[in-house]
């Protein structure tokens, strides 16, 4: 394999940048489906069944889309065409979804904004597995952390924006936060979500004009036949981190699927999904969910600084830690002010997840299968929250009697759990870097 040359700040946030737009996107969706779904008449002990659908799609899509893309070649690249195809059916069903009681004629709201909720999952993890694949085959092994710290920073971007959307324009510009009838989302959020699929397919666009990639005969080493790259080895490094993101991701699942009844019922006294108040708890909420991804992204910046000085992994161990302990405060905040206090713990956590682990992974994967494998590691943040799923309500309902926030005290230890998990990782980085002490 050739030598990769270093890119510079600029040449890494282009191809990069694209995910800018998919968290927007993915950011729209985490903050309001769980309130569109009520809207439409889904009960909250069905809501993780409803939200099943993202990591059932992202499991079966990524490996597939991971195995095809390493395969790939034509006048577009290797990555890039599946950035394009995953951003038009994206922006698509972002602009479908709040729309879902318009298109009832013999089905029920509910079903059809699942059914978009499923097709808009499936088709960001087109465009998403591609661009975690990107990074590694693009940048150096020194350059891996600064390059998903990158995809980090850019996330938290399209986060914040995408998570405070809806409150911006009903507070700030005067766009209706009241429904029109019962069943039918506020035009806040519809228009939200049109902006939403504007912004993911300008920025993959960005992406898919700006960066060229390496051919795929750039990977190979000399004398290596396709025979024996055809054969692949799971490193100890995956598996050790298969129980890592087990945790992490079980907890995010609780945070994206339970924050909005829980704040509604313990700080604004409502459980109707009709009310007024609900609705405000939601606008809240997408503001919660932006602070603790705008957090996500300064610490993008400062993770390749401190991971240089401590190691990836007790970086990772001490941000999953603080995001536990973060969940676990939920329990003594008196108002919802001051939820933002937490969410900046979080952040710090989410940060983390979104580099670090694909950072350590990176350094122990064939260059010529990075595809697949990445494909295949998002298993681990697909299986925990479908288990999560499953059981989620059934927790809910017949363990914490009915009350959300429990979840969240769940989350804060199923996150602490996986700091604890991450420093029995072995990390080839780190190993180097102790030993040149």
């Amino acid at each position: 394999m050739k030598q990769k040359p270093r890119l510079s700040f600029w040449q890494i946030w282009n191809m990069s940048f694209g995910f800018l737009g998919i968290q927007f996107g993915f950011a729209l969706q985490n903050a309001n489906a769980s309130r569109i779904l009520q809207t439409f008449g889904a009960d909250v002990h069905h809501l993780s069944w409803f939200w099943l659908v993202a990591p059932i799609t992202g499991m079966i899509v990524q490996p597939i889309v991971g195995y095809f893309s390493d395969r790939t070649w034509n006048r577009f690249g290797r990555r890039r065409p599946y950035f394009l195809v995953g951003a038009f059916l994206t922006s698509m069903a972002l602009i479908l979804m709040p729309n879902a009681p318009h298109l009832a004629t013999f089905i029920a709201p509910m079903f059809i904004g699942g059914g978009l909720l499923m097709i808009m999952d499936a088709s960001i993890n087109i465009s998403m597995e591609p661009f975690r694949a990107l990074v590694a085959d693009k940048l150096p092994d020194e350059q891996h952390t600064l390059g998903f710290s990158m995809q980090t920073l850019l996330i938290g971007i399209g986060a914040v924006v995408g998570s405070w959307l809806p409150y911006i324009l009903g507070n700030w510009f005067g766009v209706s936060m009241e429904a029109t009838g019962r069943g039918l989302v506020p035009a806040n959020v519809v228009v939200s979500f049109y902006f939403g699929a504007a912004v993911l397919l300008s920025t993959i666009i960005w992406t898919v004009t700006s960066t060229k990639e390496y051919p795929p005969d750039f990977y190979r080493e000399e004398g290596e036949s396709e025979k024996i790259q055809s054969k692949f080895k799971i490193p100890k490094t995956m598996w050790q981190l298969l129980l890592v993101q087990f945790f992490s991701w079980f907890a995010l699942f609780s945070m994206w699927v339970f924050t909005t009844p829980a704040v509604a019922k313990h700080f604004f006294g409502t459980t109707d999904p009709y009310s007024t108040e609900y609705q405000n708890a939601g606008n809240w909420v997408g503001i919660l969910f932006g602070v603790y991804n705008g957090v996500s992204a300064i610490i993008a910046l400062l993770l390749p600084k401190v991971a240089a000085r401590i190691g990836r992994k007790r970086t990772h161990a001490l941000a999953l830690t603080i995001g536990g302990l973060s969940y676990l405060s939920f329990y003594i905040i008196p108002t919802h002010q001051l939820l933002i206090i937490p969410m900046i713990g979080i952040g710090i956590a989410w940060g983390s997840i979104l580099a670090m682990p694909y950072a350590m992974l990176a350094n122990s994967i064939p260059p010529r299968q990075m595809g697949i494998f990445m494909g295949l590691f998002n298993m681990s943040i697909t299986v925990p929250q479908i288990v999560n799923g499953i059981f989620g309500g059934l927790i809910l309902q017949y363990v914490f009697n009915d009350d959300p926030q429990l979840t969240l005290i769940m989350a804060g230890v199923f996150m602490i759990l996986g700091a604890v998990s991450t420093i029995f990782v072995k990390d080839i980085l780190d190993s180097k870097r102790d030993m040149l002490k």
